[in-house]
């Protein structure tokens, strides 16, 4: 599916893989609930994130936290705070350390509460997606506080992307654990 560039593009996209990605969630076995993350083997998963998440809580618990940051920004901005997307200290170049940080905050929330967290953020996320126009989401640069990028742009990685990310991962689980 190529990047979405437009609205109802953004929109069908985030439903679809979200729907994907519920769908591949809900066919797991306990077995592949309970058998922890293990991608140590493989030399082509070098990403820190192969490594950070153990489970499908920490999957859930990554997407919800970007929605977050997400909803926070916008919010932010369109109140006239200069608030930028990652918080400080982080930047686009150690965002792995705030990934991290997300990661240890939630280990002790439950499979359950973090699966509820994402269905509500996941919610949040297009209804706000929805108020703004293919403009307001398509044209770089239309709102100062996105510098030279287009909103939208950051609604489908933090949806459609997001998504198809954790679906990888968790097929790579499923595979590494004898299943298809």
């Amino acid at each position: 599916m190529p990047r979405p560039t437009t609205k109802t593009g953004l929109l069908e996209a985030a439903a679809e893989n979200y729907s994907k990605l519920n769908k591949l969630i809900s066919s797991l076995t306990e077995e592949q609930l309970s058998t922890p993350f293990d991608f140590s083997g493989d030399e082509k998963k070098k990403e820190a994130h192969w490594r950070r998440d153990k489970n499908l809580r920490d999957i859930l618990i990554h997407l919800y936290e970007w929605h977050t940051l997400l909803l926070e920004w916008v919010a932010a901005n369109e109140k006239g705070e200069n608030k930028p997307f990652l918080p400080e200290p982080y930047n686009w170049k150690n965002y792995g350390e705030m990934n991290v940080k997300l990661w240890e905050k939630h280990q002790s929330t439950s499979r359950e509460k973090a699966k509820e967290m994402l269905e509500k953020s996941h919610a949040d996320v297009i209804k706000l997606a929805e108020k703004f126009s293919d403009e307001e989401l398509f044209t770089r640069g239309y709102f100062k506080w996105t510098g030279s990028n287009a909103l939208g742009s950051y609604f489908v990685s933090c949806t459609s992307s997001h998504y198809d990310w954790a679906m990888k991962k968790l097929k790579a689980h499923i595979k590494k654990c004898g299943g298809k």
